[in-house]
């Protein structure tokens, strides 16, 4: 039985998550909270296996509720957001950063067409988050070291043009220590599909440019990929690049169930750039991006795993790892200067494009 606590200040809302959770034999929701204060004190002391939270609360949002959880008593948390917008979607990414496993949109009207799809894929990730292991967010995790499987390109190889990132579950503020650590004048483009709930990926784009020196953006169909700047894949639309180095959006058939697909993304820069492209795979559940990164591995690309101790979900990397795939499985917290060391070796194509 999964036991899950409700924080949610909309009574209305509230009941309906309530008995959204409850129509499932498997869960019980074992207490509610009308503010961010209440739901540390409930977490604290009902120690349930997953919170759904609310960032709009009065006298405590979800963002410095779910701070006081990961230190008092840390549990899974999913940000159930009604907006994509604003300040709903600053606190949603901060809650993220704070130790919040994944942002969805709270479900539509019941009498809405797309409400039995939402209800389905809401409970789903309910089931899945609740068996992730968390930790105190002030404990610090074990040094973890590299494992190098080949040396990073010497002078005389292609010069990398592009870097390819695919990231889930703890993605965002993985992608935001990558991005905040890479130098401003990162020679490259760097393209990411990051799985997040649709409506999000404007809000988190700025999010993750206020904290770093490139420029961040939602990519659009045939823009120049420039140096110094990152592309995130749009809602529904698979994110690739052409022989014009430009972006290439897909209205083609999900990847294995994914649209934006890491596959999809992977296996587009093996064929455009081949040794010249760098894969990385942070941290996320499932396989997505196995399948493209074994075609831009025989493409001679290189690519980078993010290591068990620093993933919040250790999924899409040890698919990557335990497939003979990785050229470098490293913390998080290393993987900017690792890109460093490799584009340090580019050429000035792509800072004059």
């Amino acid at each position: 039985m999964i036991r899950v606590l409700v924080a949610e200040d909309s009574i209305t809302v509230r009941e309906l998550l309530v008995a959204i959770l409850e129509s499932e034999r498997d869960i019980q929701v074992v207490g509610q909270a009308k503010n961010g204060i209440e739901a540390v004190e409930l977490a604290r002391t009902l120690r349930p296996d997953l919170i759904t939270m609310d960032v709009h609360m009065p006298l405590m949002d979800g963002f410095e509720a779910t701070k006081e959880i990961m230190v008092q008593a840390p549990t899974p948390i999913i940000i159930v957001s009604s907006s994509a917008s604003g300040r709903d979607v600053e606190l949603s990414l901060n809650a993220l950063r704070a130790g919040a496993l994944m942002v969805v949109s709270k479900p539509d009207d019941p009498r809405s067409p797309q409400f039995d799809g939402r209800q389905t894929q809401f409970l789903a990730m309910v089931k899945a988050m609740a068996d992730v292991k968390v930790v105190r967010r002030w404990a610090p995790k074990p040094a973890a070291e590299e494992q190098p499987r080949r040396a990073l390109p010497r002078p005389g190889a292609r010069a990398v043009q592009a870097v390819a990132i695919a990231a889930s579950t703890g993605g965002p503020a993985m992608l935001q220590e990558i991005l905040r650590g890479l130098p401003r004048d990162f020679r490259v483009p760097i393209l990411v599909v990051q799985h997040i709930a649709r409506g999000f990926v404007a809000g988190l784009a700025d999010w993750l440019g206020a904290s770093c020196d490139l420029r961040v953006k939602v990519a659009e169909q045939g823009e120049p990929l420039l140096a110094r700047s990152v592309f995130l894949a749009p809602d529904d639309r698979h994110l690739g690049l052409d022989r014009a180095f430009r972006v290439a959006l897909s209205d083609t058939p999900p990847v294995n169930g994914f649209r934006p697909s890491a596959t999809f993304l992977f296996e587009s820069a093996a064929r455009t750039l081949g040794e010249a492209a760098v894969g990385v795979v942070l941290t996320g559940m499932g396989s997505d991006g196995v399948a493209g990164l074994g075609t831009l591995k025989a493409a001679g690309g290189f690519v980078i795993a993010q290591d068990e101790t620093s993933s919040v979900v250790y999924g899409m990397p040890r698919e990557t790892v335990e497939a003979g795939l990785a050229d470098l499985v490293v913390p998080g917290e290393a993987i900017s200067e690792r890109l460093a060391e490799l584009v340090g070796h580019a050429n000035r194509r792509s800072l004059d494009a």
